[in-house]
């Protein structure tokens, strides 16, 4: 299964750990990572992950992001499919980067677009060439126990 995670999904354990929901979805993301790590999920890259992440302030954080690149099976530039796919994107009210992480993910045939935007979740609900999810209900349906009550 092939996964793409938008920066912010990248940038989570970085956020401010006080709200439950933060903790959770970083606890979520780490537990996405490691399966990555361990070759269970296949990680998708692209050129608009290097662009915002190359504009992160913080030089750590930048170098931990990008040092998840190495992994990553597909990694994509910003081709004029992309950009014409972002564009039928934003008319879905997203925004232009935003439109270009999932352009870039549903080019390279990514299952699942795991982000922790609230606004990209809500306007991608009924989007049916991906299916865009918060790490929290991606471990839900993945990882869960079969058998589980």
């Amino acid at each position: 299964m092939r996964l793409y995670l938008d920066l912010c999904c990248f940038n989570r354990p970085f956020d401010n750990q006080d709200q439950l929901i933060v903790r959770l979805q970083t606890e979520a993301k780490l537990n996405v990572q490691m399966l990555i790590r361990s070759g269970t999920y296949e990680l998708a890259w692209s050129a608009i992950l290097d662009l915002e992440n190359v504009a992160n302030p913080d030089p750590q954080r930048m170098a931990a992001i990008v040092a998840w690149k190495i992994l990553a099976t597909v990694d994509i530039d910003t081709t004029i499919q992309v950009e014409l796919l972002a564009d039928e994107l934003i008319q879905l009210g997203l925004k232009a980067k935003d439109a270009l992480h999932i352009a870039s993910a549903i080019e390279m045939e990514a299952d699942f677009f795991i982000t922790t935007d609230k606004a990209i979740l809500r306007k991608m609900s009924s989007e049916t060439r991906i299916r865009a999810i918060d790490p929290i209900d991606f471990v839900r349906h993945f990882e869960e126990p079969s058998d589980a009550n």
